[in-house]
């Protein structure tokens, strides 16, 4: 009796310790799992991870006496069933599931196991004697007889993904030579930092995490522009949106009072050069861009001419047909009233 509870309180001090020196736990289910598997799989994630076995009893019984001091163990007891097994890592989760999953070994089929997915029956050439043909036949299996053998004509689905294998099709398989089924760990669930979820978790990508944010960020703001209940989503939102028309209003204010802001600043120094050029068209005060306007206004038809003569040289070239088609409609053309 004292050796089992001196086993019993090393088991409760390795798991306890384990669990506190590692961040991710893998619950893995062992059913079928050889040990020479175990083994394998203990070498490949040496320095990475340490894989720990127990009974179910044993294990529960030690969980609860910790939660006391780390509630967030509690979240492993409901994976605690069956054939499983713990596998403590701190490394990178996926790259820890693919050495888990990667140890797998052929097996054949057996009556009454249950099967991991479709098990079809390849269309050839089974070199057996014809006088197994009512065999095949009893499992729907279609054949005919080819060179004194029986040959399969077309693949044929012997065993269902979840169903158990009959006595038939296991005697079928196996008298073909065919191994069907793979056993290895699998993994049940993940513990991390005081979450479990399923591993197919680590199966989504960063891409698909960053749309799915920006879909539900998008959600909230409309939702909360909506109601007038203003979130951080809904304030971003308005900002981007609302930036140039709240620019503007902001300068009308301010031009409206007289009040200078940053907003109206460009907006005072172009009225207040509209102001100076009308004083000055008014009066006989001048300045450069001044007298160009009164120029322009004393003689417009220069006024018109001087950007077609300020063009590039290139855009000259360009237009030279349509220069020489209006030149031939003023030679030949004349006024409304001549």
């Amino acid at each position: 009796m004292g050796g089992k509870a001196a086993a019993k309180a090393g088991y409760f001090d390795k798991l306890k310790s384990l669990l506190q020196e590692y961040k991710s736990i893998f619950v893995v289910q062992v059913d079928n799992v050889s040990s020479q598997q175990m083994h394998e799989i203990r070498q490949s994630l040496r320095g990475e991870g340490i894989v720990l076995m127990g009974k179910n009893t044993m294990v529960r019984r030690a969980i609860k006496t910790f939660i006391a001091d780390f509630p967030e163990w509690e979240r492993l007891l409901p994976h605690v069933k069956g054939n499983v097994g713990f596998v403590f890592t701190n490394a990178e989760l996926k790259a820890t599931r693919s050495k888990i999953l990667s140890n797998r070994v052929a097996a054949p089929a057996r009556a009454g196991a249950v099967a991991p997915g479709d098990v079809y029956v390849p269309a050839g050439n089974t070199g057996m004697e014809p006088g197994k043909t009512s065999f095949f036949q009893a499992l729907g299996v279609p054949t005919k007889i080819a060179r004194g053998t029986i040959e399969i004509t077309t693949d044929v689905r012997v065993c269902e993904a979840g169903a158990r294998v009959g006595a038939s099709e296991a005697t079928l398989l196996n008298m073909l030579n065919i191994s069907p089924f793979t056993f290895g760990m699998g993994i049940e669930q993940i513990y991390d930092q005081g979450q479990t979820f399923s591993s197919s978790v680590l199966d989504i990508e960063e891409e698909q995490l960053l749309k799915a944010f920006s879909t539900a960020m998008a959600t909230v703001a409309a939702i909360s522009l909506a109601a007038n209940y203003p979130t951080l989503a809904s304030i971003n939102t308005s900002y981007n949106i609302g930036m140039k028309k709240s620019i503007k209003n902001i300068a009308s204010i301010s031009l409206a009072s007289n009040y200078p802001t940053w907003a109206s600043v460009m907006h005072s120094l172009v009225n207040g050069y509209k102001n100076l050029l009308a004083i000055s068209l008014q009066s006989d005060y001048d300045f450069d861009a001044a007298a160009a306007m009164k120029n322009a206004i004393a003689n417009p038809q220069a006024a018109a001419a001087a950007p077609a003569a300020a063009a590039p040289a290139a855009a000259k070239e360009e237009a030279k047909p349509a220069e020489e088609e209006e030149e031939e409609d003023e030679d030949m053309g004349f006024g409304l009233f001549d």
